[in-house]
């Protein structure tokens, strides 16, 4: 192997870069200074994020948010760098300390970043310590998207969920594991199940908490909707099925702007770069799920384990990185569906958490998966399920692979 070989397939260290003080105070200075639109006419999320949410956002994010808490969280665990189809890939890489553990590779999503995963890493890592077997301890590999966080930004197209999978195996295969595990939600779900597509020899099987088991006849119609030409639910549906589909086109017709236009034309977010204010109100305009509970935590009852703090060390590591335009970038990139299958032919687990954007109907998870090997309906957790309920997500993880070890 030639020396340049070596220096571009090398695992390095990656410190965590420290911000500035200057940076840090220009951010306070924006967020201090933002001109506030007049409030929205409705009492509720239809019209967008909520102005008073947004001021209780700004007003904590700029007094009394610790702007170095995400840096210190990231820093306190083993961080690496290496390159890969051309980019440098961050990620997070913790061995457990028991024999034999699982590697993992998880993966998170739009608008998330390796900070929603933070609190599942030692209760994977150290199982017997939150009251598990050390016989389900996992070695945790967390990488940052392209464009994400640390990780590079993507200076040629092509940087889809695809080409991320192959990326992965090429890291899991580099970091000595020949046989290990994925996991995903959001564009992590997407990115895992065309792992599970790809199927390297490594890969012993996923999971996923945002499982894409959508039949065709029924994407079909849930596309039209984003057109406004949707339709009634193709016939045949039980009804677990259609409760789904019912969920699914209110998503389609009323909670997915955000995407078309990151979809359609993402270098247009110039706000993105320029203004803390405008960043942070782009990134908890997700679901009406999710956004009702970061509204909660910006009124002090928080739930689950999704606080405030947690939100803006997120939106604070995005702003710092300047990353807000090439993340969005990735719903540019791709080429296939959210929801629906993707012929993944590995063993397969499905985790359906009770405030998702959809609960997967069991029927449409054993034909999406035809080797589903764990399924599970949770009563509580989010579209954040790893953020909010770190430890029943562990819990889920530990049970849904327990076979393949």
């Amino acid at each position: 192997m030639s020396a340049t070989t070596y220096e571009a397939t090398a695992v390095r260290p990656f410190p965590i870069p420290a911000a500035t003080e200057a940076d840090l105070d220009a951010l306070r200075a924006r967020v201090t200074a933002t001109r506030w639109p007049d409030a929205e006419l409705v009492d509720d999320f239809s019209q967008g994020v909520q102005l008073g949410v947004m001021r209780e956002l700004a007003h904590y994010w700029s007094t009394e948010y610790d702007l170095r808490r995400c840096e210190r969280r990231l820093a306190a665990l083993p961080n690496f760098v290496t390159e890969i189809d051309g980019l440098d890939i961050h990620f997070i890489h913790v061995r457990s300390r028991h024999e034999n553990a699982l590697p993992v590779i998880l993966t998170h999503g739009w608008p998330g970043s390796v900070v929603e995963m933070l609190n599942i890493v030692e209760p994977l890592t150290d199982p017997t310590a939150y009251g598990a077997s050390a016989a389900d301890a996992f070695d945790v590999v967390i990488p940052s998207m392209p464009g994400y966080g640390y990780s590079g930004k993507p200076r040629d197209l092509g940087w889809g969920p695809d080409r991320m999978a192959r990326a992965w195996d090429v890291l899991m295969t580099r970091l000595g594991y020949p046989r290990y595990v994925a996991q995903g939600g959001d564009w992590g779900a997407i990115v895992t199940d065309l792992l599970g597509v790809q199927a390297p020899p490594g890969l012993l099987g996923i999971h996923s908490n945002m499982a894409g088991v959508v039949p065709a006849d029924v994407w079909l119609v849930l596309a039209r909707n984003v057109l406004g030409a949707g339709g009634p639910p193709p016939p045949g549906l039980s009804e677990e099925e259609t409760r789904t589909f019912d969920q699914l086109a209110e998503f389609f017709t009323k909670g997915v702007g955000y995407g078309v236009q990151m979809g359609t034309r993402p270098q247009t977010m110039y706000g993105l770069a320029d203004s803390p204010v405008s960043l942070a109100s782009w990134m908890i305009n997700h679901d009406a799920a999710s956004y009702r509970d970061i509204a909660e935590a910006f009124a002090g009852r928080p739930v689950g384990g999704l606080t405030r703090d947690e939100i803006l060390d997120n939106v604070t590591l995005t702003w710092l990185t300047n990353t807000g335009v090439s993340s969005a970038r990735l719903y540019w990139e791709n080429t296939v569906g959210f929801f629906d299958v993707k012929n993944v032919t590995v063993p397969a687990a499905v985790s359906t958490f009770a405030n998702e954007i959809y609960r997967v109907p069991r029927s449409w998870a054993e034909r999406a998966y035809p080797n589903l090997i764990y399924f599970n309906e949770l009563d509580r957790g989010n579209h954040f399920a790893a953020w909010q309920e770190p430890a029943l997500f562990a819990s889920e993880l530990r049970a849904a692979f327990r076979s393949l070890r």
